[in-house]
């Protein structure tokens, strides 16, 4: 028997040993582990510690994609929600932490230019205070979590609830 493809593929970013690095790899195993099982039959999640552009070109036509990260340029703490081609078209200084070789920007219109179109989808980030080596999060960025968490749910759903 053949599994059904997913309809959306979640691209979960950053690393847990780098502070608030970290955070998206916290709220979306939470998020994970409450959807409703039909939910999550339609999900695929890859671990992407450093977004790539070989992680956007991998979306498949039709599936959706759903990167969450952490983010800086923002109030540490605050969630963001933007459409991908939305984030490609940035130019004010918010910067995803887990796009190093590349900016986000570019990482996105690369994967637009090698597919022929931005795959549909959205980015949720929470803002980043610390950084540096250890597991814990900044305080901010630990009061944010619950906000984080529902935004990531709250793109799911829409970005399944447009596949249905």
């Amino acid at each position: 028997m053949t599994a059904r493809p997913a309809d959306l593929r979640i691209l979960v970013c950053g690393a847990s040993d780098r502070g608030d690095d970290g955070a998206a790899l916290a709220a979306i195993s939470r998020v994970l582990s409450e959807l409703p099982d039909a939910v999550r039959s339609r999900i695929e999640v890859r671990r992407c510690p450093e977004l790539g552009v070989l992680d956007v070109i991998a979306v498949k036509a039709g599936e959706a994609c759903l990167v969450v990260d952490t983010v800086a340029g923002i109030e540490p703490g605050s969630v963001i929600r933007l459409s991908l081609t939305d984030l490609a078209n940035r130019s004010d200084g918010l910067t995803v932490r887990s796009a190093h070789a590349l900016s986000v920007e570019d990482t996105l219109l690369i994967a637009e230019t090698v597919c022929g179109a931005m795959p549909e989808g959205s980015f949720v980030g929470i803002g980043g205070r610390w950084f540096g080596y250890g597991e814990r999060f900044s305080r901010v960025v630990t009061a944010g979590l619950p906000a984080f968490r529902e935004a990531i749910r709250t793109a799911i759903g829409d970005l399944l609830r447009v596949r249905s």
